[in-house]
């Protein structure tokens, strides 16, 4: 009787009323659930924005690259792609080369080149994978936080009949709204996160695949230049 009534009362009162009439320990898991969601979803905007232009600084580096005559032509030029990985990694190869240049005439270490090129690699992908732990823990947790406020609010249900004495409606429906509130406020959170954390992690590896392949080719442009 009371899971068939329970949709006709719910359908009268709005999401919001169930909200502003929680206790205090449903209302923190909304509140902590809800920054979840408001950070997440901050982080979700901001990588997909940076992640967008940095691919189209990426694309027009390389061209400009490609086309250059010298790498000291290069070396001004990247001055154009402040967004762009692939200028991290040319830099760090770049000032490599005039170290060594500088030192002994000709690029001696290609070792040191290579390790060079690593280094700036692993900075770049280090600056591409920050704040997506906050992402990989929302879609983790949040579903347990919502999980937690159900069961709350079942417990409140039960208790609140037990009080009243009878399977009354009433008695019982607060408890369980606020209960079906969490258990959405938790997926509403987990779920996005779940998707763009995923989604991320393969632009992440793409960029990573894609400063693989530059640091190559500016071993053969420099071995071509600079090599014995």
């Amino acid at each position: 009787m009371i899971s068939c009534c329970l949709p006709t009362l719910l359908a009268q009162v709005s999401v919001w009323e169930l909200v502003s009439r929680a206790k205090p320990v449903p209302m923190t898991v909304f509140v902590i659930l809800l920054g979840f969601s408001i950070f997440s979803w901050a982080i979700v905007f901001s990588k997909w924005n940076s992640f967008r232009h940095a691919r189209l600084a990426n694309q027009q580096f390389l061209r400009a690259f490609r086309k250059a005559n010298t790498l000291e032509t290069m070396a001004v030029a990247s001055e154009q792609f402040p967004e762009s990985p692939l200028v991290t990694v040319f830099d760090f190869g770049y000032e490599e080369i005039a170290r060594q240049i500088s030192a002994k005439g000709t690029l001696r270490n290609k070792l040191a080149l290579e390790r060079s090129l690593q280094l700036a690699i692993s900075e770049e992908i280090a600056k591409l994978e920050r704040h997506m732990n906050w992402l990989a823990t929302t879609a983790s947790v949040c579903p347990f936080i919502g999980l937690f406020g159900t069961v709350w609010g079942i417990i409140d249900a039960f208790s609140a009949l037990g009080l009243a004495g009878s399977a009354s409606l009433r008695a019982v429906a607060p408890g369980i709204s606020e209960a079906l509130v969490a258990t959405a406020l938790g997926l509403g959170a987990a779920i996005p996160a779940a998707i763009f954390y995923n989604y991320f992690g393969h632009v992440i590896r793409e960029m990573g695949a894609r400063m693989e392949d530059f640091s190559l080719e500016f071993m053969n442009v420099a071995e071509r230049n600079f090599g014995d």
